[in-house]
Protein backbone atom coordinates (compact mmCIF):
# COMPACT_ATOMS: atom_id res chain seq x y z
CA UNK A 1 0.00 0.00 0.00
CA UNK A 2 1.29 3.43 -0.70
CA UNK A 3 1.46 6.47 1.43
CA UNK A 4 -1.26 8.17 -0.79
CA UNK A 5 -3.62 5.31 -0.22
CA UNK A 6 -3.29 5.33 3.95
CA UNK A 7 -3.39 8.76 3.93
CA UNK A 8 -7.05 8.62 1.66
CA UNK A 9 -8.50 5.64 4.37
CA UNK A 10 -7.47 7.85 6.92
CA UNK A 11 -8.76 10.79 5.26
CA UNK A 12 -12.17 8.70 4.74
CA UNK A 13 -12.12 7.00 8.84
CA UNK A 14 -11.81 10.61 9.79
CA UNK A 15 -15.05 11.64 7.68
CA UNK A 16 -17.07 8.54 8.97
CA UNK A 17 -16.11 9.32 12.72
CA UNK A 18 -17.02 13.01 12.61
CA UNK A 19 -20.77 12.04 10.90
CA UNK A 20 -20.92 9.23 13.91
CA UNK A 21 -20.28 12.35 16.13
CA UNK A 22 -22.76 14.47 14.48
CA UNK A 23 -25.10 11.68 14.68
CA UNK A 24 -25.06 10.70 17.98
CA UNK A 25 -24.69 13.92 19.45
CA UNK A 26 -26.66 14.30 23.39
CA UNK A 27 -28.63 16.79 22.41
CA UNK A 28 -30.21 15.10 19.51
CA UNK A 29 -31.07 12.32 21.47
CA UNK A 30 -32.03 14.16 24.50
CA UNK A 31 -33.99 16.73 22.88
CA UNK A 32 -35.76 14.41 20.35
CA UNK A 33 -36.54 12.41 23.59
CA UNK A 34 -38.43 15.21 25.44
CA UNK A 35 -39.77 16.17 22.50
CA UNK A 36 -41.79 12.94 21.93
CA UNK A 37 -42.25 12.59 25.82
CA UNK A 38 -43.82 16.09 25.61
CA UNK A 39 -46.13 15.36 22.94
CA UNK A 40 -47.67 12.53 24.85
CA UNK A 41 -47.89 14.14 28.29
CA UNK A 42 -49.32 17.49 26.93
CA UNK A 43 -52.09 14.78 24.90
CA UNK A 44 -52.94 13.35 28.20
CA UNK A 45 -53.40 16.31 29.40
CA UNK A 46 -55.51 17.88 26.98
CA UNK A 47 -58.53 16.02 28.62
CA UNK A 48 -57.88 15.53 32.26
CA UNK A 49 -60.04 13.22 35.15
CA UNK A 50 -61.82 15.09 38.15
CA UNK A 51 -59.97 12.68 40.22
CA UNK A 52 -56.48 13.70 38.50
CA UNK A 53 -57.40 17.59 38.61
CA UNK A 54 -58.55 16.22 42.45
CA UNK A 55 -55.39 15.13 43.15
CA UNK A 56 -53.28 18.12 42.09
CA UNK A 57 -55.73 20.51 43.76
CA UNK A 58 -56.94 21.48 40.39
CA UNK A 59 -54.05 22.30 37.96
CA UNK A 60 -53.70 20.37 35.16
CA UNK A 61 -50.62 19.40 36.09
CA UNK A 62 -49.96 17.59 32.59
CA UNK A 63 -50.28 19.64 30.51
CA UNK A 64 -48.01 22.25 31.91
CA UNK A 65 -44.98 19.58 32.69
CA UNK A 66 -45.83 18.47 28.56
CA UNK A 67 -44.80 22.03 27.39
CA UNK A 68 -42.32 22.64 30.11
CA UNK A 69 -40.38 19.14 28.30
CA UNK A 70 -41.91 20.72 25.05
CA UNK A 71 -39.94 23.56 25.10
CA UNK A 72 -36.84 22.23 26.39
CA UNK A 73 -36.60 19.80 24.05
CA UNK A 74 -37.24 22.33 21.31
CA UNK A 75 -34.07 24.30 23.36
CA UNK A 76 -32.12 20.98 22.91
CA UNK A 77 -32.59 20.91 19.04
CA UNK A 78 -32.67 24.74 18.54
CA UNK A 79 -28.77 24.94 20.26
CA UNK A 80 -27.34 21.84 18.43
CA UNK A 81 -28.98 23.12 14.75
CA UNK A 82 -27.01 26.84 15.98
CA UNK A 83 -23.94 25.51 17.33
CA UNK A 84 -23.22 21.93 15.90
CA UNK A 85 -20.18 19.78 16.83
CA UNK A 86 -17.03 20.62 15.80
CA UNK A 87 -15.43 18.41 13.41
CA UNK A 88 -12.75 16.29 14.80
CA UNK A 89 -9.53 17.51 14.31
CA UNK A 90 -6.59 14.78 12.65
CA UNK A 91 -3.31 14.40 13.82
CA UNK A 92 -0.85 14.88 11.02
CA UNK A 93 0.76 11.21 10.03
CA UNK A 94 4.53 10.48 11.52
CA UNK A 95 7.26 9.89 9.24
Amino acid sequence: MSEHDVQREVSELQAKSATAARIFDLRRIIGGLFVLYGIIVTIAGINPSDSSLDKSEGVNINVWTGLGMLILGIFFLVWLKLKPAPPVEAEPPEE
